[in-house]
């Protein structure tokens, strides 16, 4: 059956469990088209119910076969689950390299899993401009449960910790010494971290580089587990999910969770803006071009701050 062509209609049909309809959301957001802003607006207040995990950690780590095995443990509780698996981009096609979707396709077929790839598109921080939009259309569809696989990261990329409730750093033994793991960044956005590959040489020295960095960062109201696993084999996967279980019940019984998502929402907004002004922006630098103020940064005659504040006192940027 063909889907609804009028967007309202296609919205409805998401949200009342229809994938494709889903799906073609997902797409036309993000594509940025024109009709995204009033599918979002229709299907944003049906979001909220949902828990976001996010996986992250460097290349290699096997964050999609943990992602893979989280999937299964969730299905035999009975719980419905999406994933959004940010993935590299494409060189050719510029869309996404879809990895992360052939190691999880023996959930394809599964109706209670949905598993949607979506490019960085040279986005920082491990996620894509598009993920918050599509991660909104996913929560308002009604799953329970959202699993962010961000693509592989380093130190300063830590946008995912905006984006989930719980945040899974996945490292594996040899990653580094004591010093590197006080000093990388991305470890210190752990809600729970994981030892893959722990079959490997180097599991206790890393656990224990692991255990000093937690050390060093002092107190604070939740200690994050270290849990090991070989996901290629399923070993450990029902301690992540207890570990993500546990973590859950303190943000509820400490107010956490409804603290983080209300400066979720409030970061989406500025994050909103930002791109919107960025937008605005680069259309009136185009239709001053030419004009003295431009060609005179141009010229290196005026510098672009003092420009900037002049353009906006003079009206600011236009809308279209």
């Amino acid at each position: 059956m063909a889907l609804p062509s009028d967007p309202s209609a296609l919205v409805a049909a998401a949200l009342d469990g229809d994938r494709r309809a889903l799906a073609r959301l997902v797409s036309i957001v993000e594509d940025g088209r024109p009709d995204a802003g009033p599918m979002l607006a229709a299907a944003y207040p049906a979001a909220g119910g949902a828990y976001r995990v996010g996986i992250t950690g460097a290349p290699g780590a096997g964050k999609s076969t943990l992602t893979d095995g989280l999937i299964g443990a969730l299905r035999a509780a009975g719980d419905a689950v999406a994933v959004l698996a940010v993935d590299p981009t494409s060189p050719f096609s510029g869309g996404a390299v879809l990895g992360d979707r052939v190691r999880m396709q023996d959930h394809v077929s599964d109706d209670g899993v949905y598993i949607r790839s979506m490019a960085s598109r040279g986005h920082l921080g491990g996620l894509s401009a598009a993920a918050p939009k599509a991660l909104a259309l996913l929560d308002a569809a009604g799953f329970p449960w959202l699993l962010i696989e961000t693509v592989g990261v380093g130190q300063d990329e830590v946008e995912i910790t905006e984006a989930a409730d719980t945040t899974i750093v996945v490292v594996t033994p040899g990653w580094g010494d004591g010093i590197q793991a006080a000093k990388a960044g991305i470890l210190e956005i752990g809600d729970v971290f994981v030892v893959n590959k722990a079959d490997r040489p180097g599991l206790r020295d890393t656990v224990s580089d692991l255990k000093t960095m937690l050390q060093l960062g002092g107190e604070r109201p939740w200690k994050p587990p270290i849990v090991e696993t070989v996901a290629a084999e399923g070993a450990g996967i029902e301690d992540v999910r207890e570990a993500i279980a546990t973590h859950r019940r303190h943000l509820e019984e400490t107010g956490g969770l409804a603290d983080g998502r209300r400066r979720r929402r409030i970061g989406e907004l500025e994050g909103a803006l930002a791109a919107e002004y960025r937008r605005r922006a680069g259309i009136a630098v185009a239709a001053a071009s030419g004009g003295g103020l431009v060609e005179a940064v141009a010229r290196g005659e005026a510098d672009p701050w003092s420009a900037a504040l002049r353009m906006l006192d003079a009206g600011g940027p236009p809308a279209r």
